[in-house]
């Protein structure tokens, strides 16, 4: 995948020569803290891409790209504050480094300077732009509710669960996307098209980044499995293993042997079919984005790159 390598190159590049060394300290140190993490840029590499994809200059997309990074930190630095979670990519959370009140603000400087490298596209794509972005910021707060209010409820749907990932994590991969194509000035059936494999591979990747987080290998995954077991998130494991199997019921809640409760929980979920369930489900919607990537028209040798990231995404093991 050599062009998706480059398109990340460039965006870690643009991302090491931002200027973040301004005063007070306390706002913006963490900022740069938690960009230079890590992480994979699918986001931003995925809206390089897609401008290539539709005959575009990578580099007129790199602020956008930059945006969607920039705004996709900020919500992991608040979901690490409503999840109460110590760990994110190997190393300590910043409300967990610094305190809850500093990871806030930091949280919300990067929503504004998201807007800001947005801004420093052209001036005529703006307002098409600012509509995509904008309206995908409010999806993802929404389904980061629903995945809040799923946690007190245990007759969530399967069908709520996939719209719930669809807000809180696809969005912002067909945002992405979406804003690419809107760079290279290409048509409204490729922008569609685009942004619906964004959609679509981007719940297939949530559901195996939940399987991860239930049986993944705590070198490679970054953090010890079963996080998401602990806190009863109704992932789509869970949802299914709960139907399936009652006794599931009583497993629920605070556990004082928490490594036991992930393991019979994570025995659960193989006997009654559950990770069999979520892998066909994941595999269906992998489907439906190949099928909306291949409706679009541009570049072959981007077009076939795209697929092969979108296959490496679905193969991961961490």
């Amino acid at each position: 995948m050599k062009l998706i390598e480059s398109y990340v190159k460039l965006v870690e590049n643009t991302l090491a020569r931002q200027d973040l060394d301004h005063q007070p300290a306390e706002l913006y140190e963490p900022i740069s803290y938690i960009l230079r993490l890590g992480g994979k840029r699918l986001r931003p590499a995925l809206a390089l891409a897609a401008c290539e994809l539709f005959e575009g200059q990578k580099e007129e997309a790199l602020m956008p790209a930059i945006a969607v990074e920039v705004f996709h930190n900020f919500t992991l630095i608040h979901d690490d504050i409503m999840d109460a979670a110590t760990v994110r990519r190997g190393k300590p959370t910043v409300h967990h480094k610094w305190n809850p009140n500093i990871a806030i603000l930091s949280g919300d400087a990067m929503l504004v300077k998201a807007y800001q490298y947005l801004a420093l596209m052209d001036a005529d794509l703006l307002p098409a732009a600012m509509k995509v972005f904008s309206q995908t910021a409010i999806e993802v707060c929404e389904g980061q509710q629903y995945d809040m209010n799923f946690e007190d409820r245990l007759d969530v749907s399967e069908e709520e669960y996939i719209e719930m990932i669809r807000l809180k994590t696809s969005v912002l991969l067909g945002c992405a996307l979406q804003l690419g194509a809107i760079v290279a000035r290409t048509d409204a059936r490729n922008a569609e098209a685009i942004y619906h494999f964004g959609i679509h591979i981007g719940i297939a990747f949530q559901i195996q980044d939940d399987i991860l987080d239930a049986f993944g290998e705590p070198d490679k995954v970054g953090k010890k499995p079963g996080g998401d077991i602990l806190q009863d998130k109704k992932t789509l494991l869970m949802i299914y293993a709960l139907s399936q199997s009652p006794e599931l019921q009583q497993l629920l809640g605070p556990s004082k042997e928490p490594n036991q409760k992930v393991k019979a929980v994570r025995d659960i979920f193989i006997r009654s079919g559950a990770l069999d369930h979520a892998r066909k489900t994941m595999d269906y919607h992998f489907k439906l984005a190949m099928d909306h990537l291949h409706k679009t028209e541009g570049r072959s040798d981007v077009k076939t790159e795209l697929e092969n990231f979108a296959h490496f995404l679905i193969k991961r093991d961490r």
